[in-house]
C-alpha cells in the first residue's frame, strides 16, 4: 500500500518534531519535514503533495484554517483555539478532524489510525453504494467507541485515582493498579468528553510530559 504522506505545519519547531515523531511512529504513514508558516506550508502544498495536512490556526503569516480550505488534501486542525466559531470554520473548511491543544499523543495517534481504515475503505475506483460511505464515515468519526470507553468501569477507576490534583498517566495507573497505557487511553478518551484537562509540561531534557486534571462541572 501507497504511504500516506503528511505535511505538519505549526510555528513552534518543538510541537512540530513531536507531531512528525507521532506520525512517524505509524505504520503506513510517512511524514514529510514540518514547516512552520503559511508561505512554507503553501510551497510544500504544491512541491510535496501531501495526502494529509496537520495545520495549526494560528501561523506568524496567515490562517491555518485557510490552508486547509485551499489544500488538494484532507486535513486535521490542530489549536488551542476552543470558540465554537472556529471549530465551525474549520470543519466548513473540510477539516476531518479538530484536535484542542495540547493533547495526548494516543488521541492523534487513534485519529491517524482511524483516517488510514477511512482511506482504506474509500479506495476504489468504483461507485460506492450508500452503506459503503456510511461505513467509511463511522470508522472516522468512532463515537461509539470513545463514549463507550469513556463510561466503562476501568474508565471510572481512572478518573477516581486522578482525584483533584495535577497527575501524570505513570502516576493515576500506579493508583488504579492498571497499566499506564491503559491509563493513558482512558484519560484521552475522557478528555475528549471534557471530563479532563491536558497539559504539557516541559523538562530541561526530553519530550514533554503530559499532564491530567480532572475538570468538575
Amino acid at each position: 500500500m501507497t504511504e500516506i504522506r503528511v505535511l505538519i505545519v505549526d510555528d513552534d519547531f518543538r510541537v512540530g518534531g513531536i507531531h512528525r515523531d507521532v506520525v512517524a511512529s505509524r505504520p503506513g504513514f510517512a511524514p514529510l519535514p514540518p514547516v512552520r508558516t503559511a508561505a512554507e506550508a503553501l510551497a510544500a502544498l504544491r512541491d510535496e503533495r501531501p495526502d494529509l495536512l496537520l495545520a495549526d490556526v494560528y501561523l506568524p503569516d496567515g490562517d491555518g484554517i485557510e490552508l486547509v480550505r485551499a489544500a488538494d488534501a484532507d486535513a486535521f486542525v490542530l489549536s488551542a483555539a476552543t470558540d465554537a466559531a472556529t471549530v465551525r470554520r474549520a470543519f466548513r473548511a473540510g477539516a476531518l478532524a479538530y484536535l484542542v491543544k495540547p493533547f495526548a499523543t494516543e488521541g492523534l495517534i487513534a485519529r491517524l489510525d482511524r483516517y488510514a481504515r477511512y482511506r482504506n475503505l474509500l479506495a476504489t475506483s468504483r461507485p460506492l453504494g450508500q452503506e459503503e460511505i456510511d461505513r467509511a464515515l463511522a470508522v472516522l468519526r468512532d463515537a461509539d467507541d470513545t463514549a463507550s470507553l469513556s463510561r466503562s468501569v476501568t474508565a471510572r477507576t481512572v478518573l477516581r485515582a486522578l482525584g483533584d490534583a495535577e497527575a501524570s498517566a505513570s502516576e493515576v495507573a500506579e493508583r488504579a493498579g492498571v497499566s499506564r497505557a491503559t491509563a493513558q487511553r482512558h484519560l484521552t478518551a475522557l478528555a475528549g468528553r471534557g471530563l479532563v484537562q491536558v497539559t504539557l509540561r516541559y523538562g530541561s531534557t526530553g519530550r514533554p510530559e503530559h499532564r491530567f486534571r480532572a475538570l468538575r462541572h
